[in-house]
């Protein structure tokens, strides 16, 4: 079908994450890997607002409802990513195979979750369409998604021949 062909390849990309954004400099290097990664994929950077209330009294119980915003995040013919520390470990090269396999397949969109600083409900991290560690510590939200902005970003090199990426002398 026409239209399949003309979807593949093509996947958007959203970081969605529970918190405020703050001036700084992390917002800043988040808004200009998005904008370098949107030349290659549509990519949106959503910060969903944190339950309040309670959160302290019944952590799951907001963990629970965080998950419920998140989950909203993916839309049909979508994939959901957690990114979880007990996750998937990829490298940059694995991580770009990755990303263009799923757009290779017809994915429409990847929905990355960021969980607040409650973390994510483990039920929501097992019913997520994959799981991936940036590290096996746990990250700030503001510094794991410059991590992941960087990483789509650098897919985008390494599925481009851009060079950015340089594989290291070892």
């Amino acid at each position: 079908c026409t239209g399949d062909r003309h979807r593949r390849g093509r996947v958007k990309i959203r970081v969605a994450w529970l918190g405020r954004p703050k001036a700084g400099p992390f917002e800043q290097q988040v808004e200009t890997y998005r904008k370098r990664v949107g030349r290659r994929w549509p990519a949106e950077d959503r910060a969903l607002r944190p339950v309040s209330g309670g959160r302290d009294r019944d952590p799951e119980r907001a963990a629970r409802m965080e998950a419920e915003i998140l989950e909203r995040q993916k839309e049909p013919g979508w994939l959901l990513v957690a990114l979880d520390e007990h996750g998937r470990a990829r490298n940059s090269e694995n991580f770009a195979k990755w990303l263009a396999a799923a757009a290779d397949r017809g994915v429409r969109g990847i929905a990355f979750a960021i969980g607040s600083d409650i973390g994510l409900d483990g039920a929501l991290v097992q019913r997520a369409d994959d799981r991936l560690a940036l590290s096996s510590m746990t990250l700030p939200h503001a510094l794991a998604r410059l991590v992941l902005w960087e990483q789509i970003y650098r897919a985008t090199q390494i599925l481009g021949g851009g060079a950015y990426h340089r594989v290291g002398l070892q």
